[in-house]
């Protein structure tokens, strides 16, 4: 979707498609037809903005073929949707049954990650809109904390570089640009904005900046405006926004049953208390547990935060609550005044697979109208913002709304 704030930005806002399975070129059209027109549909919309992920090996095959990716773009559009945004975090297999930490892998010390993210460049700038301003792609805050010393900084440090390299050419021999950004993300290298201050503020900021996804934030214990000054004064831009929320336990001892619910096998579900906001080290484990079931087990002190993507219109049930006023902090913060680049936000919950088994979406089509929900929520939030909704209205007498699915009972039933 787009939107238009008063400044005159046109902001696009879409979903993230790394919660689908497909890593080949016709899965990626399959799930086109089965999430992406039933999603734009139950919006009413005309055009739907899409925050494509790319396994590595069809970005690696598109960025080859030139043919390949004008039958991408075709496809896109006859179907009233549009990519300006790419997921390039996850390299490849991200719905396998377990990832956990391989999904840091390859990270910024490797050639492996440089070659990928320049392919999804090469790629992204086939796909924009002719009237698209640049494109973004989102990536790994450089690799997880440990192992790390002087050699792996140095290798990060050359591949950062031979990145700004490398969109410079590819804006060159397109006309287009497109932008990396850097996602903290806890556990990582870079958690917080002021680790992102310390090991990115050296890189070229002209073509790489900061992803700023809103769950992460949260779990970092970060206030909003605080955080996004010191990006401002550290000269990192923004240039993509997830628009995402984490689960937050403001008494974890009194509601350990609820969150034993949360456990699962896929994902790392990195939890905080509200210590790590005043701690020299976020990781330091005393206040953090890299899954939520050390976490139970190490009985951290205080509030927690976890980093579990929950749907932004359903939160999890009490005691247990959502970071949605984080969000809301978040989006004000960056939208209430002009957009100064950020112009795109992705809704990214990639989680829906393996919510708690009363919440889980037992069908595609369910799982579309969850994710058109979440659309619709963050759209209205930036709605109540000042921004307005541009052309994309559809009759509902032609595509009917689908309506936003309720948390549903363990028998399955809706409530």
């Amino acid at each position: 979707m787009r939107l238009r704030h008063a400044d005159g930005t046109t902001v696009h806002l879409g979903y993230c498609t790394n919660v689908h399975p497909a890593e080949d070129l016709p899965g990626i059209l399959a799930q086109l037809d089965t999430y992406g027109v039933a999603v734009r549909r139950a919006l009413a919309t005309d055009r739907l903005g899409l925050g494509l992920w790319l396994a590595a090996p069809v970005a690696a095959a598109l960025a080859a073929d030139p043919a390949a990716r004008r039958r991408l773009r075709h496809e896109l559009a006859v179907r009233g949707l549009e990519v300006v945004t790419l997921n390039g975090f996850p390299y490849a297999a991200f719905q396998a049954p377990v990832v956990k930490g391989a999904v840091y892998h390859p990270d910024w010390t490797t050639p492996d990650r440089l070659a990928y993210t320049l392919d999804l460049a090469r790629v992204l700038a086939d796909l924009l809109p002719d009237d698209a301003a640049r494109g973004s792609i989102s990536t790994l805050p450089l690799a997880w904390r440990t192992p790390w010393d002087t050699a792996r900084a140095e290798a990060a440090r050359r591949r950062l570089d031979a990145l700004a390299a490398g969109l410079a050419a590819v804006e060159r021999e397109t006309g287009r640009g497109v932008r990396v950004g850097f996602e903290p993300e806890p556990g990582c290298l870079v958690e917080s904005t002021g680790q992102a201050r310390e090991v990115l503020s050296a890189m070229d900021t002209d073509r790489l900046g900061i992803c700023l996804d809103l769950a992460h934030l949260a779990c970092a214990w970060e206030e909003p405006v605080e955080a996004l000054a010191r990006l401002r004064d550290a000269g990192l831009p923004v240039v993509k926004v997830q628009v995402s929320a984490a689960v937050e336990a403001p008494d974890p001892a009194g509601s350990a049953g609820a969150l034993r619910r949360w456990v699962e096998p896929r994902f790392l579900h990195q939890t905080r208390s509200a210590g790590c906001a005043g701690a020299a080290d976020p990781a330091d484990p005393a206040y953090a547990a890299d899954d939520l079931d050390a976490a139970l087990a190490a009985r951290l002190p205080g509030a927690w935060r976890v980093h579990y993507h929950v749907p932004l219109h359903a939160p999890p049930e009490p005691p247990l609550r959502s970071t949605v006023p984080v969000l809301r902090a978040a989006l004000a913060a960056l939208y209430a005044g002009p957009v100064a680049g950020c112009d795109h936000l992705d809704v990214e919950t990639y989680t829906w697979g393996v919510l708690p088994a009363a919440r889980r979406p037992g069908t595609a089509a369910e799982l579309a109208t969850g994710i058109a929900a979440e659309l619709a929520f963050a759209r209205d939030e930036l709605v109540g913002l000042g921004l307005a909704t541009t052309a994309g209205a559809v009759s509902a007498r032609s595509e009917p709304v689908l309506r936003a699915p309720q948390s549903r009972t363990k028998e399955g039933a809706a409530s």
